[in-house]
């Protein structure tokens, strides 16, 4: 079952559980093999190839389990239904005339197939329902949907399942050799007597003895934090993500070591997120070690051999280095066995430079902006914006609605100015609520500020409501003195001098201050009163 490819492997690990050794024989009628190039491949599938996505979780830790997840992705608008059948994609091809040159909406009917088989009083566990080495398919309840035999193939073993279009397998790496390994994969489908090849995969796995984990580093106002240029003076969040799919680590015994570069001294946490502020400027080497203690049966410690693959090397940024050492590094000596448990490690450098940033922006006031024009006009607003530390060279304003999530409007504009202190026009359309985002920015920082306005009109509303108000108010007040006036006139009785002594001051008083109150309301009109002819001077 090695296919020509050398046994080399098997004699550096004493074996994957439950995986056979592929000295093992082949059936080659029932599963017949095809070299890449093979021209049977082209016909192997009705309307097209098939291609099969191979991919795996690791870098894996030895003594994890590392995964193997396939997905078969058919050719265009084909795909599998419930009873794992291969049918023609009815919302993917182009109107229905499209179906009527096709003789079936079935790609693959294995249903039917599996019925005709049964009619031929052949089941499930007949001859040809067996793996290539001649072992019969186990018995599950979904057999009848398991119409793909997939065969993985590593280290000299190889593994077999069924299943539908998609198919994961898992193995311990505790056995494994240190290094990259490949894990090739052959997938046939079901026929009528026999298997046909639909699709062959590999992909390159990693086992390796140091903790493999990434920083994931922020910071507020940073810009760009994969730059690793970050701010002084503000908090930077290192949060330590370990790669451990399996949970192999997760009864063990966490700690970090941190080493912030700057003159600061060691710090030793059993946390994997970890705050620092660097004070000064400059290029500074962040250097973190990841220690564990996993719990592990007591016994002699088990020496691994040497890896005989060369290694695969996968560019990484020039500052940074990978969270595990060179992946086919050889270990030197006996596992690391330390009483009950075994001890792993693994390093993480990088180069940070730490810059001048904003800092913080604050909205100090808010002005609306009259502009009176004949045509339909817009509210208008005045935000003066300061900010502490370096100066920005662009601002940007940002209108959402009430929730700050759906966006409706966006503007940048650059900015040149000698202290942070700068005046930012920005036009409403519709009167309502709006949540307004102004940041400013640098070349190493962006820094943010939100507030809630109302809007409730069109530029100059507030003033010509006010104005109307007070036209309002002002016609009142004429109406009631014009009111006042006609049934003054209207009225009035004039009468003999002779009245009573007491009466006279009181009606004096009371003619005297009318008299005042028509002198506030009507100052032009006073010379028409009669009384003032009896005055001297008067025309």
């Amino acid at each position: 079952m090695s296919r020509g490819r050398a046994p080399s492997h098997g004699k550096f690990h004493r074996g994957i559980s439950s995986w056979s050794s592929d000295h093992n024989n082949w059936n080659d009628k029932l599963y017949p093999y095809w070299e890449e190039g093979d021209p049977r491949w082209k016909d192997c599938w009705k309307g097209g190839r098939v291609v099969a996505s191979l991919t795996s979780d690791s870098p894996a830790l030895v003594g994890s389990n590392v995964s193997f997840n396939v997905i078969l992705k058919f050719p265009r608008c084909q795909r599998e239904d419930n009873d794992s059948n291969i049918i023609y994609d009815q919302h993917c091809i182009n109107g229905s005339s499209d179906y009527a040159n096709l003789p079936d909406l079935y790609v693959y009917n294995w249903t039917q197939w599996i019925d005709d088989c049964d009619g031929q009083n052949c089941s499930h566990n007949s001859s040809h329902n067996v793996f290539p080495d001649g072992r019969p398919f186990p018995r599950h309840k979904d057999w009848r949907r398991r119409n793909f035999i997939y065969v993985f193939h590593t280290l000299g073993q190889y593994y077999q399942t069924t299943g539908g279009s998609s198919a994961m397998v898992s193995i311990n790496t505790t056995n494994i050799t240190l290094g990259n390994q490949i894990m090739e994969l052959s997938v046939y489908r079901r026929n009528y007597r026999s298997f046909q090849p639909v699709a062959t995969a590999n992909v390159v796995y990693v086992v390796t003895d140091k903790i493999p984990f990434y920083v994931n580093m922020t910071q507020k106002n940073d810009r760009n934090a994969s730059d690793y240029i970050f701010i002084k003076d503000i908090p930077i969040t290192f949060d330590v993500q370990i790669h451990d799919p399996s949970h192999y680590l997760n009864r063990s015994a966490i700690s970090y070591r941190w080493n912030f570069g700057d003159g600061s001294g060691l710090f030793v946490s059993n946390s994997s997120v970890q705050m620092h502020t660097y004070k000064l400027l400059g290029n500074f080497s962040l250097d973190l070690s990841v220690h564990a203690l996993i719990p592990a049966p007591c016994g002699p410690p088990t020496p691994l051999p040497p890896t005989p693959l060369p290694p695969v090397t996968t560019p990484l940024p020039s500052n940074v280095t990978p969270s595990f050492s060179s992946l086919t590094e050889v270990p030197t000596g006996q596992s690391p066995v330390e009483g009950c448990h075994i001890a792993r490690s693994g390093p993480y450098k990088a180069s940070l430079f730490i810059a001048e940033g904003i800092l913080g922006v604050n909205i100090i006031q808010m002005t609306s902006v009259q502009v009176a024009t004949t045509q339909v006009e817009n509210s208008m607003v005045d935000f003066v914006v300061t900010c502490q530390g370096s100066l920005p060279t662009d601002a940007c304003t940002i209108i959402a609605d009430p929730t700050c999530q759906v966006l409706q409007s966006e503007a940048c504009d650059p900015v040149d100015i000698d202290e942070c202190l700068l005046t930012i026009r920005r036009t409403f359309n519709e009167s309502g609520t709006y949540c307004v985002n102004i940041t400013l920015g640098d070349a190493a920082s962006l820094a943010l500020t939100s507030t809630l306005i109302s809007i409730n009109g069109a530029a100059g509303s507030f003033s010509r409501t006010a104005e109307g108000v007070l036209l309002a108010c002002g016609f009142l007040v004429v109406f009631v003195a014009v009111a006042t006036f006609f049934l003054y006139k209207r009225y009035k009785e004039y009468k003999p001098i002779e009245r009573k002594t007491g009466d006279e001051a009181s009606n004096e008083g009371l003619s005297v201050y009318f008299n005042n109150v028509k002198a506030v309301l009507f100052p032009a009109n006073n010379e028409k009163h009669p009384l003032l002819k009896n005055k001297p001077g008067i025309v």
